[in-house]
C-alpha cells in the first residue's frame, strides 16, 4: 500500500519533502491577514489556541477602531478584550495587546523591534510569535512550530516529538536556512489539506506514504 523505502537515506527524505512542497505551494500564501508588522504582531498573537479563519474574521473588526499603536492604548483593555473575545482567552489577549502597544511607544518609538530578544520581552509574545513576526514581516530565517509541523515532523521521522523545541532545532537542523521561512508555511499548508491530526487519509498523503516513520505506517497497515 505504501511506497515507503528503507533504502532512502534521512537527506533524500529531507529532499523529497522539500521538492513535494514546492511543487505544491510554490506560491506561499500567509495565513493571517495583516497589513503590516504591527497588524501581524497582534494577528499573532491572537491566533494562540485559535484558528486562523477565525481570527482574520475578527482582525478587520479591531483594526477598524486601532491598527496602530497610538491608536491601540486609546482603547482600554475592556473595549480590546471584547471585540476579540470569540478568539478565546480574551482576558490575557487583551492585556496583552494593550501592554506591548504601550511597550512599543515607550521603548521602540511606536515600531515593532526586527529582534528576537526584544520581541520575545514583550507581554504575551513567545518564541513562536517573535519567530513568525521576524520572518514574515522582516524575512529575518526563522523556524516557528506550530502544532501542525510538530505532528508532520515527526510523521516523517525528522524528529522525535517530545517538544516544539526539539522539533524547531532539527528543522533547522535539516533544511538549509534560506529555504525556513518559505517551509515552515509550505509544511502548515500541507498538514491541513493533506496530513492532519483528524480524518487523515494516508493515501493522501504522498510525503508520509514515501518517507514516513515506520512505525506509523505500519500501524496504518494493520487497519
Amino acid at each position: 500500500m505504501f511506497d515507503n523505502s528503507s533504502k532512502m537515506t534521512k537527506n533524500e527524505k529531507v529532499a523529497f519533502a522539500m521538492e513535494t512542497l514546492q511543487n505544491l505551494y510554490p506560491e506561499i500564501p500567509i495565513p493571517l491577514d495583516h497589513g503590516d508588522p504591527y497588524t501581524l504582531l497582534i494577528a499573532v498573537l491572537l491566533s494562540a489556541q485559535s484558528t486562523d479563519i477565525r481570527v482574520n474574521k475578527i482582525t478587520p473588526l479591531l483594526f477598524e477602531r486601532a491598527s496602530t499603536p497610538q491608536e491601540m492604548i486609546k482603547l482600554t483593555v475592556d473595549e480590546i478584550r471584547k471585540i476579540i473575545k470569540p478568539v478565546g482567552l480574551s482576558p490575557m489577549k487583551s492585556k496583552g495587546i494593550h501592554g506591548l502597544s504601550q511597550i512599543l511607544l515607550e521603548k521602540h518609538n511606536g515600531r515593532v523591534p526586527q529582534d528576537f530578544d526584544a520581541l520575545e520581552e514583550l507581554p504575551s509574545v513567545g518564541h513562536k510569535t517573535a519567530s513568525v513576526v521576524m520572518s514574515q514581516a522582516f524575512g529575518v530565517p526563522a523556524f516557528p512550530v506550530d502544532t501542525h509541523i510538530h505532528r508532520l515532523m515527526y510523521r516523517w521521522g525528522f524528529t522525535n516529538g517530545k517538544s516544539v523545541v526539539q522539533t524547531e532545532r532539527d528543522a533547522k537542523r535539516l533544511f538549509p536556512k534560506d529555504r525556513w521561512n518559505d517551509l515552515h508555511l509550505q509544511i502548515i499548508w500541507y498538514g491541513r489539506e493533506y496530513s492532519p491530526a483528524r480524518g487523515w487519509k494516508i493515501k493522501n498523503d504522498i510525503i508520509t506514504r514515501t518517507i514516513g516513520r515506520i512505525s506509523i505506517l505500519k500501524a496504518f497497515d494493520e487497519k
